[in-house]
């Protein structure tokens, strides 16, 4: 079996949605960088779309108004992180709410939830995304928010996005299922098709893809969502430079091409580290050994670069592996064109605390690869001389 068709299209909306010359009156073919603060009015209270560049940017809109074409979605709104989107959504909420997250989300997600949400008075479960009756049960009448990654990070877990839609919306209309979306982009899954309310994304990571821009954005079809986040994305703030607007958006155009490439390499270097003999276990949505492999192929159109593998041995072994190697870097992030490794459990996730770490198995010989664009084999022999290093240890 193999992933879910991708429909033609993708790539043309990535190039031209909300990049027409003639919204500018130069008619530039690329939407130009708008600098500029505060734009001129022709009355007072009248303006042409744009009064202040926190509520309202050209460089900005050039961006979301792509952004949600990808998605095939009404609105697109972009946020100055990854977690800046992410307070925005727990900023929808009040005292005394309550939301579930799944078990296995990264680690400042886990980090704003328990040590500053909770300061305001809304209470979280975490979950197992993959165990809909577990789900299920820790709905509470207070509970406003169901926050899901798939696949998780770092243990690579895939949830049924459509499955937990159909129950969180089948209790309760108005409960808001929120997918991180990071991982695989709009590229390789849309869940606002399978029936969630929000996409969220650090596009820092693969939208972008090249190292060099923090930024966060969320998709969405309601009007009522799209209306409280984006007084929300004004009200705190929490807005991107037009600059990195500019990037994001000149990175999306080579969005689709970029993902083929991880998915590629990623592959072929997961299923040269199944055969390994000083790897316990792979995990890796595109390969039949994971637990939702079956999930994988029938919600996504293919996989991305990101999965994470157990070393065998401890500490001295994996940090002996990370140390090793000459083409990946030792660096915490993901998604960008080179490859990067690193240790979730001291790195990334050091802040989720011990004893979940242990529950979940996210141990020190748990080690998550970003492969990225470079030449597979030349990946491969770097991987190969570092387990022959930590092997000897």
């Amino acid at each position: 079996m193999s992933f879910k068709i991708q429909p033609s299209g993708f790539d043309t909306k990535a190039i031209h949605a909300g990049q027409s010359p003639e919204q500018w009156k130069s008619a530039c073919v690329i939407p130009p960088i708008s600098l500029s603060t505060t734009f001129k009015q022709d009355a007072p209270g009248e303006h042409r779309g744009y009064e202040y560049s926190r509520s309202g940017n050209p460089t900005r809109n050039v961006l979301e108004t792509c952004l949600a074409a990808l998605d095939n979605a009404k609105y697109g709104l972009t946020f100055s992180s990854g977690l800046g989107a992410t307070t925005a959504v727990l900023t929808m909420l009040s005292s005394g709410d309550h939301i579930i997250l799944g078990d296995d989300v990264y680690g400042g997600t886990n980090r704003l939830v328990r040590q500053v949400a909770s300061r305001l008075g809304i209470t979280a479960t975490f979950v197992d995304p993959t165990n809909l009756e577990k789900l299920k049960a820790a709905i509470q009448p207070g509970t406003k928010l169901i926050w899901i990654e798939t696949p998780t990070n770092p243990l690579i877990k895939v949830a049924d996005i459509k499955e937990i839609a159909t129950m969180c919306h089948g209790i309760r209309e108005d409960l808001i299922l929120a997918v991180d979306n990071t991982f695989l982009t709009s590229y390789f899954q849309r869940p606002l098709e399978l029936g969630a309310d929000l996409v969220c994304y650090s596009l820092t990571k693969y939208m972008n893809g090249h190292t060099d821009v923090v930024m966060g954005g969320i998709t969405m079809n309601c009007d009522k969502l799209h209306g409280s986040l984006k007084f929300l994305q004004n009200a705190i703030g929490i807005v991107p430079s037009p600059f990195d607007c500019y990037q994001v958006n000149r990175s999306l155009k080579t969005l689709s091409l970029r993902m083929k490439q991880h998915q590629h390499n990623a592959i072929k270097i997961a299923k040269y580290l199944e055969t390994h003999e000083f790897v316990e276990k792979v995990l890796h949505p595109a390969l039949p050994s994971h637990p939702q492999h079956q999930i994988a192929l029938k919600q996504t159109y293919g996989y991305s670069g990101v999965f994470s593998f157990y070393i065998k041995g401890e500490l001295k072994q994996s940090s002996a592996f990370l140390k090793a190697l000459q083409v990946f870097t030792l660096a915490e992030s993901l998604g960008g064109y080179e490859s990067l490794a690193e240790l979730p459990s001291v790195m990334t996730h050091a802040s989720v605390p011990a004893e979940d770490r242990k529950t979940l198995g996210i141990t020190d010989g748990l080690i998550r690869l970003s492969v990225g664009l470079e030449d597979a084999d030349d990946l491969i022999n770097d991987l190969r001389q570092a387990l022959e290093v930590a092997s000897k240890i």
